[in-house]
């Protein structure tokens, strides 16, 4: 396992016209990260040096054009492209969009081959990264093509770990998307991203309603007796903690959530307001249940304060160190858990 400082962590520079490049600059304009880790951002030396001159960031960068070129202990930048781009703060733009993309595969490519060890997202425009060849609605669709596994997307804090059946699917569709095989494939991703990622030996796992009161008995709606109801009924039967369905209306205002590991929402909206009205700022993006480990703030491109240096960086930075630490945890079980035999010291027969 590599020590904490050896950990190489990938950063995808996201929409160069939101708040990106501030928050980066932010975060590791602080010595002390470069105790943590060793980042590599995935733009160019150009696009850089402009950010810096624009924010007035005195951080010092090493620019490479290859992965083992790379200096520990230090900001490096690799180059994706060479020519220069013209960066509009605040205006969504489709060549910008290009650019968000070349980075995004320069880096998952660095995080197939290992040749980084983590990898955080910044902020992407879902609009403007479309194209012929990329037509996914986000990183996790994305990441979860590239990368084995079954991806999830799992937002976190200390405190509160809220999961998704269901994630940028329309509202009209959600009911038709969750079945009995879709809830137990994610409770066991969420089950085992507890256990391996984040330590905890027995998790405690509440899943939400899918209808408001969770159906009222079939008065508004059958999905949560007929679907939800007996699938978790067969998972409690495997020996996992999971419980519910909860009527999502009181469970937070109830604090109930906080007797739990973790949370699994029917559809976006009912898991994400909730976290980020809770979290915001502090939260973080944790695609879970894939063999690598991707992390991103809680928020978006935020184009109404970008290039106004005013952005808070604290959510990437917390990106920043989940990474680390899920990397260190996973890197732990993986230790612990792969052949435990050979590990246990043989006692001398008396």
């Amino acid at each position: 396992m590599k020590e904490a400082e050896n950990i190489i962590v990938g950063i995808s520079i996201g929409d160069l016209n939101g708040i990106g490049g501030e928050i980066i600059l932010k975060t590791f304009e602080d010595d002390r990260m470069l105790e943590f880790c060793t980042p590599v951002v995935f733009a160019s030396a150009k696009a850089m040096v402009f950010l810096k001159n624009h924010f007035n960031s005195e951080i010092k960068f090493h620019s490479i054009n290859k992965i083992d070129e790379l200096a520990l202990g230090k900001f490096n930048v690799f180059n994706c492209w060479n020519e220069p781009v013209k960066i509009e703060f605040g205006k969504q733009d489709n060549k910008i969009g290009e650019y968000a993309i070349k980075s995004l595969q320069k880096a998952t490519q660095a995080l197939k081959n290992n040749e980084i060890d983590v990898l955080v997202t910044a902020p992407i425009n879902k609009q403007n990264i479309q194209s012929e060849t990329f037509k996914f609605p986000g990183h996790t669709d994305y990441l979860a093509q590239e990368l084995e596994g079954d991806s999830l997307m799992f937002m976190v804090t200390d405190k509160l770990r809220v999961g998704l059946l269901t994630d940028h699917v329309p509202v009209k569709d959600v009911a038709n998307h969750i079945t009995a095989e879709l809830i137990e494939k994610k409770v066991n991703t969420v089950y085992n991203s507890l256990k391996k990622d984040f330590n905890i030996q027995k998790p405690k796992i509440a899943v939400l309603g899918i209808n408001p009161h969770t159906g009222d008995n079939g008065v508004i709606g059958r999905e949560d007796d007929d679907v939800l109801r007996p699938a978790l009924q067969k998972i409690k039967e495997s020996g996992k903690l999971v419980f519910g369905p909860y009527a999502a209306d009181s469970f937070f205002g109830s604090n109930n959530y906080q007797n739990f590991d973790a949370i699994i929402a029917s559809y976006h909206d009912q898991g994400l307001i909730p976290f980020k009205t809770l979290s915001f700022g502090q939260g973080v993006n944790y695609t879970a249940g894939l063999n690598k480990v991707r992390t991103s703030p809680d928020h978006g491109t935020a184009y109404e304060i970008a290039g106004k240096g005013v952005a808070d960086e604290n959510s990437f930075k917390e990106a920043v160190f989940s990474a680390i630490k899920i990397f260190k945890n996973r890197s732990d079980y993986e230790f612990l858990t792969s052949n435990p035999l050979k590990k246990s010291p043989k006692k001398e027969r008396r």
